[in-house]
């Protein structure tokens, strides 16, 4: 089985199939291109294919996922007020925000990468001097710089959210750079479909 989409329909399909299927069932992989179009198999022939968040194996490991001992869905909770004063006051969708801390964090908002992005959204020291946040562990703050981050790069990208989160991950210079595409980095191309998929799966959960 080999699917090209990134349609909401497709995402959708796929996350039934990888949320009701046996743990023996085969894992569906994923990756996004150049174009920003999302690739779906159960045989990856890519070497840019990794397993898809809904697909049986990974999954589990979602439902099970924890910070620091809390599993992420009691955090998504505890932080679900604050994400949606914050959506609200930058006209994005709390679904999103909640979809970019998931990956980013895991609402851990004591978190530091390796390169040095900090807090709930993981803002640079630069991005999060040019947003106005002074203490990037502290919630509210580091909450409402990436927000203001989300919507500038939402604006420069003409709405074009994969190519935005692309430029969130690698940096707009570079999503420029490779002629408004996804830059072909291993960690942008994972990181992108992860963040649409979680995306669409918190926004199907606010319409029940």
């Amino acid at each position: 089985m080999s699917l090209k989409s990134s349609t909401p329909l497709t995402i959708a399909i796929l996350l039934s199939y990888g949320l009701t299927q046996p743990a023996s069932a085969e894992i569906i992989y994923s990756f996004t291109d150049e174009h920003g179009v999302v690739h779906f198999s159960n045989v990856p022939a890519d070497e840019r294919y990794v397993p898809f968040i809904g697909s049986s194996a990974n999954s589990r490991k979602s439902r099970t996922a924890s910070n620091n001992g809390h599993p992420v869905a009691s955090l998504k909770a505890q932080y679900g007020s604050v994400i949606k004063e914050v959506a609200r006051a930058h006209a994005l969708e709390d679904a999103l925000l909640h979809a970019v801390v998931t990956v980013e964090s895991a609402y851990n908002p004591r978190a530091v990468s390796k390169k040095g992005a900090a807090g709930l959204m993981q803002l640079m020291p630069e991005t999060a001097q040019r947003y106005g946040v002074i203490d990037r562990f502290d919630p509210v703050q580091n909450l409402h710089g990436g927000a203001r981050y989300l919507t500038e790069l939402l604006r420069m990208f003409n709405g074009n959210l994969s190519l935005t989160l692309a430029a969130y991950n690698a940096g707009e210079n570079n999503v420029i750079k490779y002629g408004n595409r996804i830059p072909p980095f291993q960690e942008t191309r994972n990181y992108v479909p992860k963040v649409l998929e979680l995306y669409r799966r918190y926004q199907s959960r606010k319409r029940l």
